[in-house]
């Protein structure tokens, strides 16, 4: 009786006194299918970012000191994706029955779906500094671009969006979802009806922070990348300005439509547009079907970070070739060059052995 259900990171939002049966009937339907394939594609592309660059500094350690810095960015931003990956199938359970997990699971799973939000945006923008200052500015920066630096940078990154996601510690609740028409449970962020302007208030946070500032930061980075690639050859001018966009575009596609759906709500909070039942229920799908979209963002990172790139796709065969070694199609090869060199020298044989042995 102390709360309302106001405004759901993850969940359906509430319009009574408007019947909401057919909403959530689309939710039982829709989120469980889309979070657990999410959840395949971004556990299966994240951890194989993160395997081949913990696998590409290995083979690079001692080199250039800034050779790693973005690659510190992207391991990290593949860790926030993970991160948020895990929490997905939790709520495809819920909509798919109910919240079957407690209170406790409930909270921790909300603050880390806000924390690996914050904190993969976040990553993205510093990547885009980091390329802003190895290209615009590479003959200042040199070696004051060093890992030592990332590691700081991502130590406040994680640092201010755990803070950013106590609201979801404070305001989570689990709660029955009788409004729904559906008699169960459901973790969602219930706010005090005395309190109602933390919706607005939170909405935008989630706005600014989470949306505004990043693309500010990085369509003014990527500006100046353009204006300095213009000096480039054709060649490297089209490879970067697809990749530019690329990122961008990307990036403004599946957050824009959610915050835009989180906007109206603000609005309709603060009395300045007057929705009927109508309203409300466009409102309510439209931010389900958006935050589904925003979130598949953590699944095309590892595409539009690592394997759009041509040194990282190398790496991966790289990678994938000494792991199979001597099996398959891959090891044929191998035992065709022993083959080649028992034939001129037993001795060269066995030092070619160890070199194959030893490729990183």
């Amino acid at each position: 009786e102390d709360y309302e259900n106001v405004t759901p990171a993850t969940e359906v939002l509430h319009a009574a006194p408007c019947k909401q049966t057919d909403i959530y009937s689309f939710a039982q339907k829709y989120s469980p299918v889309v979070y657990c394939l999410l959840f395949i594609l971004a556990v299966v592309g994240n951890l194989l970012v993160i395997c081949v660059i913990r696998h590409y500094r290995s083979s690079q350690r001692g080199r250039s000191c800034a050779s790693s810095l973005a690659d510190t960015f992207l391991l990290h931003l593949a860790v926030s994706d993970l991160l948020l990956a895990f929490t997905l199938p939790l709520f495809a359970v819920q909509w798919a029955h109910e919240w079957v997990f407690g209170l406790t699971v409930c909270k921790i799973s909300g603050a880390l779906l806000s924390l690996s939000r914050y904190s993969g945006i976040f990553f993205l923008a510093c990547i885009s500094v980091d390329r802003y200052l190895a290209i615009v500015h590479a003959i200042g920066s040199g070696c004051k671009r060093n890992t030592f630096h990332a590691q700081a940078v991502c130590a406040i990154i994680w640092v201010v969006c755990l803070a950013l996601s106590g609201a979801d510690i404070a305001f989570k609740q689990v709660g029955d979802a009788a409004t729904f028409g559906h008699y169960g449970l459901l973790c969602q962020a219930w706010i005090p009806r005395d309190t109602p302007h933390w919706q607005v208030v939170l909405q935008m946070i989630s706005a600014f922070v989470g949306f505004g500032l990043p693309v500010f930061i990085m369509l003014y980075c990527y500006v100046c990348i353009f204006r300095s690639l213009c000096t480039a050859t054709r060649r490297q001018k089209r490879k970067s300005l697809h990749l530019i966009v690329s990122l961008v575009s990307v990036f403004v596609i599946c957050w824009a439509p959610y915050n835009c759906f989180q906007l109206a709500d603000s609005l309709q909070a603060l009395g300045v547009v007057a929705g009927g039942c109508l309203f409300g229920r466009v409102l309510d799908i439209g931010t389900l079907v958006t935050e589904s979209l925003g979130l598949s963002h953590c699944a095309l990172n590892p595409f539009l970070y690592g394997f759009v790139g041509v040194k990282f796709r190398r790496e991966l065969a790289k990678m994938c070739k000494e792991m199979l070694g001597r099996r398959g199609l891959l090891g044929m090869e191998e035992w065709r060059e022993r083959r080649s060199r028992k034939a001129t020298s037993s001795l060269g044989s066995g030092t070619s052995e160890n070199t194959l042995n030893s490729v990183m």
